[in-house]
């Protein structure tokens, strides 16, 4: 999947709206928690201000759901952002209106401006195409660096390329690159690592994995709903009761594949699912009840790092145990550690297992972290993703 990107235009001096993921978390006094999205859009935003263009930056943040919410402006994020670019972003309390057109008209070359909350708009989620109209008309050219809201359809990350000439940023490229590698060509053998709590929301990307790893992981409270599918007792432990009969069709599926599928062999259960909480190591399906699977246990981690040792490759997406609850968070350190110094090309698909890898301080030690969640498993399944639908190909003719 080969996109234009801004370095394949003339960017110079130009109006540019940037569609950016700064959907960050926020503290109750209005302080940006995580600025992982924000730095990992410097690229793109550092680019076009060397260029002069004129920066119209556009997010959404949180669910809003069509309407105001005070608790998630976007003037926390502007002054965030100013500190990383060590320069003034302005910051509007409108997403379109007089505000907003006096702002951008006010823009020199190398300004930046942030709209506000873009789910503020009730349109926007419905790629209203009277709102994308309104947005185009505050730019001479559409970039999307927005790869986590790729799958969805909304006005300013796919309604708006019907206005505008539309490129990818240099985040998107870097986000395609990886992702793009780890589903068609990816360097032997391959271990696919899936953690998180549900089955329904990876039935497609394990489906997926059993094609094309050489090793597929399973932990999390996900790993549960496999291990009663085989019978195991559970005891207290979350699964999906709603999904065994799944469990069992894609056990059956694997006999026939060549990959070789890992399951908890041991696991770390406790009766109360706290920080610090008392716990000790069972065998998987030995769990008495009133106690809970939340972690690996030490076999499982040791048998999940020789896969990982043998790999050249490891993907992953999800954490394998409920790492929020330290000690809990052993197994997913375990094999974060394991991961990091494997020497094999790491790829992270997004969501909770980015935050987890930041908390170990272990981050810059994989090949890449998405900032996608959703669309890093829609794009492993092979689903359509609109926002990227949306950009010109590399062969396509600019207008």
């Amino acid at each position: 999947m080969s996109k234009l990107t801004v370095k394949d235009i003339s960017v110079e001096g130009k109006r540019v709206f940037l569609r950016v993921d700064f959907n960050v978390p926020l503290s109750s006094e209005g302080e940006v928690l995580d600025d992982f999205k924000i730095r990992a859009a410097l690229p793109t935003i550092n680019y076009l201000l060397e260029k002069g263009a004129r920066l119209v930056l556009a997010s959404h943040l949180g669910r809003p759901k069509g309407k105001v919410v005070e608790e998630l402006r976007m003037a926390p994020v502007a002054e965030q952002l100013s500190r990383l670019l060590g320069r003034e972003v302005l910051s509007v309390r409108e997403v379109v209106g007089d505000e907003v057109q006096k702002a951008i008209d006010s823009l020199l070359p190398g300004g930046v401006l942030l709209l506000e909350n873009l789910r503020f708009e009730p349109g926007e989620e419905k790629n209203d195409p009277d709102l994308a109209k309104s947005f185009s008309y505050m730019a001479d050219l559409f970039v999307n660096d927005a790869f986590g809201t790729a799958h969805r359809a909304h006005a300013s990350n796919c309604g708006i390329s019907a206005f505008l000439p539309a490129v990818a940023g240099l985040l998107m490229e870097r986000e395609l690159l990886y992702l793009s590698k780890s589903r068609e060509n990816p360097s032997r053998p391959v271990t696919a690592i899936l953690g998180g709590k549900k089955v329904a929301d990876k039935i497609g990307v394990i489906r997926f994995f059993l094609e094309q790893a050489d090793y597929l992981l399973l932990g999390g409270a996900m790993a549960n709903t496999f291990l009663r599918a085989q019978g195991f007792s559970m005891g207290s432990s979350l699964y999906e009761e709603d999904k065994l009969g799944v469990a069992e069709e894609i056990l059956q599926e694997t006999e026939s594949k060549k990959v070789k599928i890992l399951f908890p062999v041991d696991v770390v259960i406790t009766e109360e699912l706290r920080s610090g909480a008392s716990f000790k190591v069972v065998k998987a399906g030995e769990i008495p009840e009133g106690w809970s699977a939340v972690d690996l246990g030490t076999d499982t981690v040791r048998l999940f790092k020789n896969a990982i040792s043998a790999s050249k490759t490891v993907i992953w997406n999800g954490p394998l145990g409920a790492y929020e609850f330290p000690p809990f968070n052993h197994g997913t350190e375990e094999i974060a550690r394991a991961v990091a110094y494997s020497g094999a090309e790491s790829i992270i698909g997004g969501g909770d297992i980015v935050a987890a890898l930041q908390d170990l301080g272990l981050a810059e030690k994989f090949t890449h972290l998405s900032t996608g969640g959703g669309a890093v498993l829609k794009f492993w399944e092979g689903k359509t993703l609109p926002g990227l639908d949306a950009l010109r190909e590399k062969s396509g003719a600019m207008r």
